[in-house]
C-alpha cells in the first residue's frame, strides 16, 4: 500500500534547543512526542516524505508544490543560523501529482515559486525526523485559499499518484492549532481556540477525518489556526483506508496549541471513503437550501446558471412582483462554496432600472468578475449558495456609537475614496473591526480622518 502511514507534527521554532535556550522545556511532551515520531518513521522506512506545510509558498486559487530537485534551509531568521537542513526532493512524485491534477482540471502545480528554501513548517518536524532517519527523498506541498474539500482531493491526487509510481509515501501533516489560547499569548485570546483545539484533537484520536471537513470557518479563522489546510490534504491521502489513531500529546503553555499524532494504516476501509460522504451530506444540505430560496435568490441564480452554461444574460422572467420589478435599489449578490466565499460583488446605489436587473446584473458579476477568485466553471454551479442583500438608503453617523455591525452595514468615505461592509458577517463582530475592515478596502490609512454612513439590508438566502 503506498501510503503506509501518516502524522500530524506542530512547528514551533522554540521546541528546538537553539531557539528555546531553555523553555523548550515547558513543552516537553511536544518534544518527546516529535522524538517519537522520528523513530516510527524510522521504523516505517518510507522512500518519500510528503510534508504539508502552511508556510510554504501559498495561493489563495491554487497549490503549489515545490519544484526542483532539492532544497535547503535554516532557522537563522529565529536566531540559530547553524540548524541547517538540506532535502533532495522527488521530483517524479511531484510531476505526476501535477499532471494528474491537469488532468482533473485541479489548481496545483509547480508554478508560482516564490520560497524555495525550506520554511520552518517544514525544517522543525525534518529537525526530528532526521535524527532518527535521513534515508527519504521529500515533497514539499503549500497550502491555498480554497476550501476543505479541494484541500481533500489534493490529498487523493498524491495518494493516486503515490500508488502509479509505488512509492512507500508517509505523510507529515505540519501545522499548529489555534494561536490564541492565553490573554498574555503572542495573538490574545479567543474563546474559539479551546473550542477548536477540543475539537480537532478528538478528531485525531478518533481518527475522524470527516470532522476535519466539516470545521466550520468562522471558527477555525477565530481560533487563529494554521494546521486545518494540512490536515484535510492528509485525511484526503489516507481516504478509505484503516487506521490506528493516537493522539500523542497535546499542550500550548505559550497561548498557541501544539498537537502530536500518528495514524498507522492497517488496510483498506470502504467505509472511511470521508471525501465520499462529505459530499453526500453537502448535497442533501444544497437541495434543501435551493428548495428554499426565495424570488431574489433564484434570479440570482438563473442568471449566474444561464451566463455560465450558456454565454448569454438571462433575462427577468414574467410574473414578478412589483417590489422586484417597480423598486431600485444597490444589491450585493454573494456565493459561497463549501462555506467558504467563492465570490462577492454589488452596487451601494442602484446602476439599472430595477431591483431585479441589478440582483442579475450584479450575481454575473459575483461569479465571474470579482479579482479575488477565478471564474467561476459550470461544474461548480450546483455547489453555490447564494444571497442576496437589498441596501437600504445610507445614512450619516456622528459617532461609533451609533453603529452595530449585526444590524448595520458601514460606509467609510475620504474625498472619493469609499469602502463598504455589510452587517451581520461572520468574524466582524465589533464596531472597530467592521470600521477597520471598510477603511481598509477604500485605501484609508489609519491616522487619516474619515466620515461614517450606516445602512440596513434585507438579506434574501
Amino acid at each position: 500500500m503506498p501510503v503506509i502511514g501518516a502524522f500530524i507534527m506542530p512547528h514551533p521554532p522554540i521546541v528546538i534547543p537553539e531557539v528555546g535556550r531553555g523553555e523548550e522545556a515547558k513543552i516537553s511532551a511536544t518534544s518527546g512526542s516529535c522524538q517519537e515520531v522520528g523513530r516510527r518513521i524510522r521504523e516505517l522506512a518510507p522512500e518519500t516524505i510528503v510534508l504539508l506545510s502552511p508556510h510554504a509558498t501559498s495561493y489563495a486559487d491554487y497549490f503549489h508544490i515545490s519544484p526542483g530537485s532539492r532544497a535547503q534551509g535554516s532557522l537563522a531568521r529565529f536566531g540559530a543560523p547553524g540548524m541547517r537542513i538540506q532535502v533532495e526532493y522527488d521530483a517524479a512524485l511531484g510531476r505526476r501529482i501535477a499532471e494528474l491534477a491537469a488532468k482533473e482540471d485541479f489548481p496545483a502545480g509547480f508554478e508560482g515559486e516564490r520560497e524555495p528554501e525550506l520554511d520552518h513548517g517544514a525544517l522543525i518536524p525534518l529537525y526530528f525526523i532526521n535524527k532518527e532517519y535521513t534515508a527519504y527523498r521529500l515533497l514539499r506541498v503549500g497550502l491555498s485559499g480554497l476550501d476543505g474539500y479541494s484541500h481533500h482531493r489534493l490529498g487523493q491526487l498524491i495518494a493516486r499518484a503515490a500508488a502509479e509510481l509505488d512509492r512507500r509515501v508517509i505523510i507529515l501533516a505540519s501545522g499548529d492549532l489555534s494561536h490564541r489560547l492565553k490573554a498574555d499569548g503572542p495573538y490574545g485570546f479567543n474563546p474559539a481556540g479551546p473550542d477548536f483545539d477540543s475539537q480537532v484533537t478528538a478528531a485525531m484520536a478518533a481518527g475522524d477525518f470527516l470532522a476535519f471537513l466539516q470545521f466550520p470557518l468562522e471558527l477555525a479563522e477565530s481560533a487563529g489556526e494554521c494546521g486545518l489546510g494540512s490536515f484535510r490534504i492528509m485525511a484526503g491521502a489516507l481516504d478509505g483506508l484503516k487506521l490506528a489513531s493516537e493522539l500523542l500529546s497535546y499542550e500550548g503553555p505559550f497561548g498557541v496549541g501544539y498537537g502530536v499524532a500518528a495514524f498507522a494504516v492497517l488496510g483498506e476501509d470502504e467505509g472511511r471513503r470521508f471525501g465520499r460522504q462529505y459530499l453526500e451530506q453537502e448535497r442533501q444540505r444544497l437541495g434543501d437550501l435551493q428548495a428554499g430560496e426565495d424570488q431574489h435568490v433564484r434570479l440570482a441564480r438563473l442568471s449566474l446558471e444561464t451566463y455560465v452554461r450558456e454565454g448569454r444574460r438571462a433575462t427577468p422572467p414574467e410574473g414578478l412582483p412589483p417590489e422586484l420589478t417597480e423598486r431600485r435599489a444597490g444589491v450585493f449578490v454573494s456565493l459561497k462554496k463549501h462555506g467558504q466565499l467563492r465570490g462577492c460583488i454589488g452596487t451601494v446605489g442602484y446602476t439599472t432600472g430595477s431591483i431585479a436587473e441589478e440582483i442579475m446584473q450584479n450575481a454575473v458579476s459575483a461569479g465571474c468578475q470579482d479579482p479575488r477568485f477565478a471564474p467561476v466553471k459550470a461544474a461548480e454551479l450546483p455547489e453555490l449558495v447564494y444571497s442576496v442583500d437589498v441596501l437600504g438608503e445610507p445614512e450619516p453617523v456622528d459617532s461609533p456609537a451609533e453603529l452595530d455591525p449585526l444590524r448595520y452595514g458601514v460606509i467609510v468615505s475620504q474625498g472619493r475614496r469609499r469602502g463598504l461592509l455589510l452587517p451581520n458577517l461572520e468574524g466582524v463582530d465589533t464596531v472597530e473591526r467592521q470600521i477597520e475592515i471598510a477603511r481598509q478596502k477604500a485605501g484609508i490609512g489609519a491616522a487619516e480622518p474619515y466620515h461614517l454612513q450606516r445602512f440596513q439590508v434585507a438579506r434574501h438566502q
